[in-house]
């Protein structure tokens, strides 16, 4: 890694750390600070864009003053579908469409001071970034289910295309029309926080899989639903780039049934070369995106 570099995950929360040898040093800074979303409201899924950059921009300021630090780079984790620092599309995040993130961070940084270059990725992509970097892998390819309102796909090494892995097509079931983005059969659709919700308007997602394991009947046949979908969207993935392991975390993770998850998708992948795949849960944490966003910043700006 090329000196200190800055990390930042934005997502329901702004978490801004420094970086050095794929490693935070000190403690991250969160905006809001604790208690402030109660008391003000101001989650960034109700920010306007401006406001976010601005906050984004503040948060490392105050950090590298704190740290007396001189960023050789920026790295930002956004969701969304993300090229040369523009959202060009953010289904959950509806007023960053279009939003010209990169270049609004990097003048917000020039006026305080800063002139870092920035780079901005897709939130999953830095999550997968991150693992590689803390588990000593940064010459293998990760790839990283995360688990949440909507469904995240991460992908280390960092490569050109938007990587959208959640709208993987896997049913052609014309009803299946509860993805946020508005598409049909979509992985999100099934597995995504809102749409389990909308699908089971009587019942929260934590009540699902509560029913599912007392044995319910319809809650049983969506347990294996969403399982399957995760496996047909894995597939897929093992399809075009081959076997290998697949992280999944995320705030659901916890409704993961890694058995039946394998036994679907070895049902899926018959030929031998593209065999051997293998699923491991493990904890979201904050810090590893904010690693893996400075990682995708230094091999970026390098």
């Amino acid at each position: 890694m090329n000196g200190q570099i800055i990390g930042v995950a934005a997502t329901g929360e702004i978490a801004v750390g420094l970086v050095e040898n794929n490693a935070v040093t000190g403690k991250l800074r969160i905006y809001p600070p604790a208690g402030a979303v109660r008391e003000r409201g101001d989650e960034i899924h109700s920010m306007p864009m401006d406001e976010i950059a601005e906050n984004i921009a503040q948060t490392i300021s105050d950090h590298c003053a704190e740290h007396e630090a001189n960023p050789a780079a920026v790295g930002v984790g956004f969701p969304g579908i993300i090229r040369n620092g523009v959202i060009e599309e953010s289904p959950n995040l509806k007023q960053a469409k279009g939003a010209r993130l990169g270049e609004s961070l990097t003048s917000a940084l020039a006026n305080r001071g800063i002139n870092a270059p920035v780079a901005i990725f897709n939130d999953a992509d830095a999550m997968a970034a991150g693992v590689a970097a803390t588990r000593g892998q940064l010459e293998k390819l990760i790839r990283v289910w995360t688990l949440g309102h909507g469904i995240g796909f991460g992908r280390y090494p960092h490569g050109e295309g938007p990587w959208e892995g959640g709208h993987t097509i896997v049913t052609l079931d014309p009803k299946e029309t509860f993805c946020g983005c508005g598409g049909w059969g979509h992985l999100e659709g099934i597995m995504g926080h809102r749409a389990m919700r909308l699908r089971f308007l009587d019942l929260e997602p934590d009540e699902i899989f509560a029913n599912a394991a007392a044995g319910d009947a319809r809650c049983l046949e969506f347990e294996r639903l969403w399982h399957r979908a995760l496996a047909a969207a894995s597939a897929t993935s093992i399809h075009l780039e081959g076997p290998g392991k697949f992280f999944i975390t995320g705030p659901n993770a916890r409704f993961v049934k890694v058995g039946m998850l394998s036994q679907y998708l070895h049902e899926m992948v018959s030929m031998t070369p593209l065999q051997g795949s293998v699923f491991e849960v493990t904890p979201m944490s904050t810090e590893i995106a904010v690693i893996g966003a400075a990682v995708n910043a230094d091999r970026a700006t390098r």
